[in-house]
């Protein structure tokens, strides 16, 4: 599913956040990545979702070169790519029901379904009483919850996670990884950056480790990559 082929990206001359990476993710597993501030993991799944593209190597997603997508076909990528950021990003002019709508607005969904598709995630994630209020009125495990309920709506084949749990206790941090792993098992490719050390020890069957933009491990079974 997702391919790093000696992957470098600098950011000017003096910047090297990923150096010479060479990594598989296959279909449907659910990886952890993990490295100290400064390791290159959001920049990892900044590739993978088309934000930016190798100074060297090949980044493959479904088969297809990131960096030779024409600028039309990077939405296409996109829309089967949900991406849940520690910020949330919640519009605050706008209802939990309307935030979650955007990515099926931007599809042209049919008024009907597209209710249907939130009302169904908001159900999910524990949030439909909450559906007509703003993001400033929840609490920020609510709200990341909302953030994941805006990243699945559109049951995307790829989900990247970039410290979800980061502001939240250990209690709804839990329940964070939990909505993870229950759409891993669904089919969701996974990916969730993290440097919690007590969530790799609990949950995670595969690690990828960073550090100063280099490939430091993959512990666990490197599933043939399809």
């Amino acid at each position: 599913m997702i391919r790093f082929h000696r992957v470098t990206k600098r950011y000017g001359p003096r910047v090297t956040a990923l150096a010479d990476v060479t990594v598989n993710i296959a279909k449907g597993e659910m990886v952890f990545l993990t490295g100290p501030s400064g390791a290159g993991k959001t920049t990892f799944l900044r590739m993978i979702y088309a934000a930016d593209t190798p100074s060297e190597g090949q980044v493959l997603v479904a088969g297809r070169n990131v960096a030779r997508l024409k600028e039309s076909s990077v939405p296409f990528l996109r829309r089967n790519i949900g991406v849940v950021f520690q910020e949330f990003r919640l519009l605050a002019d706008r209802t939990i029901f309307e935030n979650v709508a955007l990515s099926l607005e931007v599809v042209n969904t049919p008024r009907e379904a597209l209710r249907r598709k939130v009302m169904a995630i908001l159900g999910h994630v524990g949030l439909q009483a909450k559906m007509d209020e703003n993001p400033a009125s929840l609490s920020g495990g609510e709200q990341q919850r909302a953030a994941i309920a805006r990243a699945l709506v559109n049951e995307p084949a790829i989900v990247l996670a970039d410290e979800p749990t980061g502001n939240l206790d250990a209690s709804m941090t839990d329940q964070i990884i939990g909505l993870l792993c229950d759409v891993n098992l669904r089919g969701a490719t996974v990916v969730l950056a993290t440097h919690n050390q007590d969530l790799l020890r609990r949950y995670a069957q595969r690690v990828i480790e960073l550090n100063r933009g280099k490939l430091v491990s993959s512990l666990g079974e490197e599933k043939p990559w399809r």
